[in-house]
């Protein structure tokens, strides 16, 4: 069989491949502490699960309008409004299964081939495998770890050309934490490009206020969904705020390949925005509590944090002084004190030597899994 070049040029999520051989040493029957993957260890709250649950009572499980069902795309618009003082119509709105797709949809209806995203580095590890399947093309702007890993306009400015389509940001970002200050994010947006900002973080910031970019102009990309926020990772459900001009030829995409976003989930997420703001509450606030031990922890093995992460729920922490080679490094940890990580070069070749840390994880794993690495370090380096 000769399998086309994209799949075999296609480059594997390495936090994906950790997972599932953590997986695999589970199956044979040892103990992994997670903190590798970004995906919230809490429920569903109860009254998104209720409202799933009657979706499927009333009869809707069948597609819905490709754009999504109207009362969620409204509901959208006014959470928008409510926390950001941004009006949006609700026609600008398309519901999805998960943000992927959403980019997908961006980067299909905006790119030709060889057209250019400029894109942080490091980066969400998706953002250059979807550009580069449509056919564009990243241009990488290195950002610093004791600037924060923001983006420097002007570095960005002298990256532009003809060829750029936009400018991807990501902010509380995946995977450093770090919030982008709204400074920055107005000179980004007067730069001219398109920009695309990536926000299924909102919602997880401990200290300042996270901003949409919408608040800076109206020619940019929204990508958010429900993943993080409402720990609805399996549901499958996000969204794509765009330009009025996008929205008819990103729904032609969204109709040929997903028909639409799946019915249970849209009404299970129509609850979430009206109904679950306690329980984001009391989830953020122990993820905030997670943030400062774990913080705290890393220091103490002599990982190195110099600007404290203040969104989502990672820590990109410094380790070249236990190796060069993160991805090595990653697994070695996994397979000798089973506790799985996620390697920096997941992320960009500007996050080699250092390990992503996720506290979406109880207190007492994570303080298990400081310990085991404590045990590591100390065999490693007696």
């Amino acid at each position: 069989m000769i399998v086309a070049t994209r799949a075999i040029d296609f480059r594997s999520f390495i936090v994906m491949d950790v997972l599932e051989r953590a997986s695999a040493l589970e199956r044979a029957g040892h103990d992994i502490i997670h903190l590798e993957i970004g995906e919230p260890d809490f429920d569903t709250p109860q009254c998104i699960k209720e409202a799933g649950i009657k979706a499927i009572r009333e009869g809707k499980t069948h597609y819905t309008h490709s754009l999504g069902i109207p009362e969620l795309r409204e509901a959208i618009c006014c959470h928008y409004m409510d926390k950001y003082g941004v009006h949006i119509n609700p026609d600008q709105v398309i519901v999805t299964s998960g943000t992927s797709p959403a980019m997908l949809l961006i980067f299909s209806a905006l790119l030709e081939d060889g057209e250019e995203i400029i894109v942080s580095n490091p980066y969400y590890a998706c953002y250059p495998n979807i550009i580069g399947y449509v056919g564009g093309n990243c241009i990488f702007v290195n950002t610093k770890e004791e600037d924060g890993f923001q983006f420097r306009p002007e570095d960005v400015a002298q990256k532009i050309s003809p060829q750029t389509r936009a400018i991807l940001i990501n902010s509380p970002s995946n995977p450093t934490g770090n919030l982008l200050s709204p400074e920055r994010m107005q000179r980004i947006a007067d730069l001219g490009p398109y920009v695309i900002s990536d926000e299924i973080y909102h919602g997880l910031v401990y200290e300042g206020k996270e901003h949409t970019i919408l608040e800076y102009t109206d020619k940019a990309f929204v990508l958010n969904g429900f993943s993080k926020l409402y720990a609805m990772t399996g549901w499958r459900l996000g969204y794509v705020i765009c330009p009025p001009d996008f929205v008819r030829p990103m729904q032609k995409i969204q109709q040929n390949f997903f028909i639409s976003a799946g019915s249970v989930s849209q009404w299970a997420g129509l609850a979430a925005l009206k109904k679950a703001q306690p329980d984001v509450e009391r989830m953020r606030s122990i993820y905030d509590q997670r943030r400062h031990y774990m913080i705290k922890g890393l220091r103490e093995l002599g990982f190195g944090i110099s600007v404290e992460p203040i969104g989502a729920f990672y820590i990109l922490a410094g380790a070249r002084h236990l190796s060069d080679n993160s991805y090595e490094l990653a697994f070695e940890i996994l397979e000798k004190a089973r506790v799985g990580v996620a390697p920096g070069i997941d992320f960009g070749a500007n996050a080699e030597g250092y390990l992503r840390f996720s506290y979406a994880n109880s207190v007492e794993n994570i303080t298990e899994g400081l310990r085991r690495l404590e045990g590591f370090l100390k065999e490693r380096n007696p």
